[in-house]
């Protein structure tokens, strides 16, 4: 029997082009959904992947949509489920409203490309002073009196388990976080610039739901979504749009999610993407069984039955 199973499609994080490659060319979703990239984008994508120098830049964010949507549908064909929930934290947001079907897969395509677009543009003359900043080892307490110490604006980005987490604050105040951390036995991690789901960003928001949207067609997802900000299910297109939104300005709580996955019944997560961090943690494993879908298992020789 077939355990209750949701998909959860992971946050960006760096991916080299080798370890993506024949995933691309060769795994039969991959090659379809690559396909609308170029007729949605208008140039070959795995050639500007390929070409590409930098870990976030436009065909780097359009490809790892594309591999995690068909790595989510390679492992459906491959394990015979149907998910009862889709679930995505941080940029996995926009692959779980195309999965569930909220969007089209070419909308969410062109979303993707857009918001680099329009982000690149905005960070390049706002908040060029706030950055997010991730740790590990750092319980919540601890966290808690170092952020107290801290005489200047600062925001939770991210919760992700009971002791790892992400902060955005100001970038002269980095360092001293970092040391602060560290005398508490935690481990800073790296910086992320531009930063992530700062309250601040409204007008980031704002200039999204105006000039992005409107050409968008949104549905009622065929799957719930459970919103990354509070484990909400979300079942109508204006709640999936909401939460799309709401990214840009709240914080993610992954905690949360696992909450409302576990209260829904879920027994098996698959983690469809390439990820180290959501589908690794003890929140997540210790609450499910966790069905990795990577590029490199999607393009694994099948073991043959042995000739008798």
């Amino acid at each position: 029997m077939t355990p209750p199973t949701a998909i959860a499609f992971p946050g960006m994080g760096p991916t080299k082009f080798a370890d993506v490659a024949k995933f691309a060319l060769i795994n039969p979703f991959a090659r379809e959904l690559y396909a609308v990239a170029d007729e949605v984008l208008g140039y070959d994508l795995f050639a500007a992947l390929r070409a590409s120098s930098a870990d976030y830049a436009e065909a780097d964010q359009v490809a790892f949509l594309v591999h995690s949507l068909a790595l989510a549908r390679w492992a459906e064909h491959e394990h015979g489920f149907t998910p009862l929930l889709v679930t995505g934290a941080s940029f996995g947001g926009k692959a779980a409203a195309v999965h569930s079907g909220a969007l089209s897969a070419a909308d969410g395509i062109r979303l993707t490309a857009q918001l680099v677009r329009l982000e690149t543009e905005y960070f390049a003359t706002r908040h060029a002073d706030v950055v997010t900043l991730s740790f590990a080892r750092t319980p919540a307490d601890e966290l808690a009196a170092a952020l107290a110490e801290l005489d200047d604006w600062h925001e939770l980005s991210c919760e992700v388990d009971v002791d790892l987490a992400m902060v955005s604050l100001k970038r002269d105040r980095v360092e001293w976080l970092s040391d602060r951390l560290r005398a508490a036995g935690g481990l800073p991690l790296y910086v992320m610039d531009p930063p992530l789901h700062v309250s601040l960003f409204t007008d980031l928001r704002d200039r999204i739901e105006a000039e992005l949207l409107p050409a968008l067609e949104f549905r009622d997802p065929a799957v719930p979504v459970v919103a990354d900000q509070d484990g909400s299910p979300r079942t109508t297109a204006d709640g999936v749009r909401t939460m799309l939104l709401d990214g840009v300005v709240r914080a993610v709580r992954w905690p949360a999610v696992v909450r409302s996955l576990k209260d829904n019944g879920i027994e098996r997560l698959c983690v469809a993407g390439p990820d180290a961090l959501f589908g690794r943690v003890p929140g997540t494993t210790d609450n499910f069984t966790v069905l990795a879908a990577t590029p490199r298992l999607a393009t694994r020789p099948r073991r043959r039955p042995a000739l008798v």
